[in-house]
């Protein structure tokens, strides 16, 4: 009966420091999650972002030996912006996805967590409780569709009643027994939208991503992009939301509940151009607060040389071949080669083949070779 009454309490407390949802769930272990972890490792899914110990993954007991429960919570995010500002001719723009618009997110729920953390140390002073956001051992949206937050739709995102899967999830392991809510019923049926509409092919099937061609995986990778991938990844400078976009269960949903959240226009759609010659000091000045710089510059640099390619943007030429002859980054100059011969074309090939006969590094050179051959093959 005490723990019931706490567990009606922390769910007061919760919405008073504007937790939008939470649930409960045992802390028993996630065995069919161990098989599709297991089956997705073996199939070379994984993004190597993920906790490598499938043990800790599985089972609360290994990252807290005390756990008896687990409590999930979710956060609203906004999935429309206001006044976007247009990208046009000269003035190109990319986007980051809506996962990295306002304050990172991992700052805003981790600050909730110890709320609701000291909320329940007052109350239980030897309780044992530890807290997790995204970078945790546990699978964010295992624990949170075995607590009723929402259930684990086909695009493989959390999908909740009211918010759709515009959610951010965190958790907090704890060692008081507290009842488990009720696991909502999956709702996707037959609607396969996501799956279609994934610009690589990377949902496989319902609930099962292949992350090494995912988008949002891919954007935040630091080495050569891949030629297949580039043509895909359009604007984006880091994310995607395809996948949450055509979702029926998002149809409408749009909630700006949280300041913090809310973004700022020319941060979340910047120009493109002057990211080119942005300094690192610079990058964290103006970036560094959303969840998209976690990675550095490079990585958004090389994203948004692939999104002037993508508009043929013929104000970059200049810049692209100062980048390409003189930044020390291989990525960086190889992919601006690229971009300089599908944007430029037979009015570039002298440039690209001056760079040539300077570059030291092979997979540069590679890259050379590649916008020539794009230049030949037009011809």
């Amino acid at each position: 009966m005490a723990y019931a009454q706490l567990k009606d309490e922390i769910i007061a407390y919760s919405k008073s420091i504007d937790i939008d949802k939470i649930g409960f769930t045992s802390a028993n272990p996630f065995l069919t999650l161990r098989e599709r972890l297991t089956t997705h490792r073996e199939s070379g899914y994984e993004s190597g972002f993920e906790e490598p110990d499938l043990d800790k993954r599985v089972d609360p007991k290994n990252i807290m030996s005390e756990a008896r429960s687990i409590i999930s919570i979710a956060l609203a995010y906004p999935s429309k912006m206001k006044d976007p500002p247009k990208s046009k001719k000269g003035e190109r723009r990319g986007v980051f996805c809506r996962a990295s618009w306002g304050k990172d997110y991992h700052h805003i729920l981790r600050e909730k967590l110890q709320l609701l953390e000291q909320f329940i140390l007052k109350k239980v002073p030897n309780a044992h409780i530890t807290s997790m956001v995204d970078t945790g051992e546990l699978s964010d949206r295992a624990v949170a569709e075995r607590a009723g937050i929402g259930w684990s739709g086909k695009n493989c995102a959390i999908i909740t009643p009211e918010f759709g899967s515009y959610v951010y999830l965190g958790e907090l392991i704890t060692s008081i027994p507290f009842l488990p809510d009720t696991p909502l019923e999956e709702q996707c049926g037959s609607c396969t939208r996501c799956i279609d509409a994934c610009p690589t092919g990377a949902l496989v099937q319902g609930g099962q991503l292949n992350s090494q061609k995912c988008i949002a995986y891919l954007t935040q990778t630091k080495d050569f992009l891949p030629e297949r991938f580039r043509t895909k990844l359009g604007n984006r400078l880091y994310g995607c939301d395809t996948c949450q976009q055509v979702c029926p269960e998002n149809k409408g949903k749009d909630f700006h509940i949280h300041g913090e959240m809310e973004p700022d226009p020319e941060i979340a759609k910047p120009l493109l151009l002057p990211l080119l010659s942005m300094s690192n000091r610079e990058f964290k000045e103006r970036f560094g607060h959303v969840s998209g710089a976690w990675r550095g510059k490079k990585p958004i640099q090389r994203n948004a040389i692939i999104a002037l390619a993508h508009f043929k943007e013929t104000e970059a030429i200049d810049p692209l071949t100062e980048l390409m002859k003189k930044d020390p980054r291989p990525v960086i100059r190889g992919t601006a080669a690229w971009a300089l011969a599908v944007i430029g074309g037979k009015s570039v090939e002298k440039q690209l083949k001056q760079a040539k006969d300077q570059e030291k590094d092979t997979d540069v050179i590679d890259e050379i070779n590649r916008g020539l051959n794009i230049i030949s093959q037009e011809l």
